[in-house]
């Protein structure tokens, strides 16, 4: 069942998105070589109970972590650990949060030094292809019309693959609500979209073969190549029109930016 929410719950809801938006910028500062991603993780948990919300991911399904931070070829749900960022990582950072009340859900894939032209390509890539699916969250549209879009983006005209066990989601109350949403898909098809579902758009997309795996511990997935994996996600709430992107990724971009260590260039790669 698809719950729609009244124009005052989604500002409620954007309240928890940015403050999701405000934590991977705060991520953004500090990211280097040499830090490990468990000091990440604990500096989410801080930040996040610093402005009075919940970690929303520590303990959802028994997960033992306040965030998911999925490194190169691991794809999402990565276990923060011991081990050290280097040169060339690339490193995706989900974030959930619970503000009074209502959940705020989204991601951010950031490089560490050059990881190469083809996975910046990745990276810049990706992330216009949430845009594209963002551009079909409006009513009247249906899920099936962002699906298309991201991969018509990714897959179709740049050869990619795209994860098909995991998708992106509605968002409210609850962390995951319906409907879901793949992006892989057809025009046309799919639950129609209404005003005022709010809904976490975010794909996940490999340099190589759409393939994965999940490891023993039963959360970190993997591409089964080995190959890097980008992972971006909004919340966007479905309007007449134009949809209306809850979270905020200026903020994250202007940190990125002003960090010497993170690798930003894909602005300047030329589109196929």
């Amino acid at each position: 069942m698809m719950i729609y929410k009244t124009n005052e719950q989604v500002e409620l809801m954007r309240q928890s998105a940015l403050l999701v938006s405000k934590t991977l910028a705060e991520i953004a500062k500090i990211l280097k070589p040499g830090i490990t991603t468990l000091s990440i993780d604990k500096i989410i948990g801080e930040f996040v109970r610093d402005h009075n919300a919940i970690p929303s991911f520590l303990h959802y399904k028994g997960y033992p972590f306040n965030s998911c931070i999925s490194v190169n070829d691991v794809v999402v749900h990565g276990f923060p650990g011991p081990k050290e960022l280097v040169e060339s990582d690339i490193i995706s950072v989900d974030i959930g949060v619970i503000l009074n009340g209502w959940h705020g859900d989204h991601a951010y894939t950031f490089a560490i030094g050059d990881p190469g032209e083809e996975v910046m390509r990745l990276i810049k890539i990706t992330k216009e292809s949430l845009y594209k699916g963002i551009e079909n969250a409006v009513v009247g549209k249906r899920v099936g019309d962002i699906a298309f879009a991201i991969q018509e983006h990714t897959e179709k005209k740049n050869g990619y693959g795209v994860v098909r066990e995991l998708v992106g989601h509605g968002l409210g109350r609850s962390l995951h609500e319906d409907p879901q949403v793949p992006n892989y898909g057809k025009k046309g098809s799919g639950p129609k979209l209404k005003e005022g579902l709010v809904l976490a758009i975010e794909p996940m997309i490999n340099l190589g073969k759409k393939d994965v795996y999940t490891e023993d511990d039963g959360w970190t997935v993997r591409t089964s190549d080995g190959k890097p994996s980008v992972h971006f996600e909004h919340d966007v709430c479905v309007r007449k029109g134009k949809a209306d992107i809850l979270s905020d990724y200026s903020t994250i971009e202007k940190e990125e930016a002003a960090n010497p260590n993170l690798f930003t260039k894909q602005i300047e790669l030329p589109l196929s």
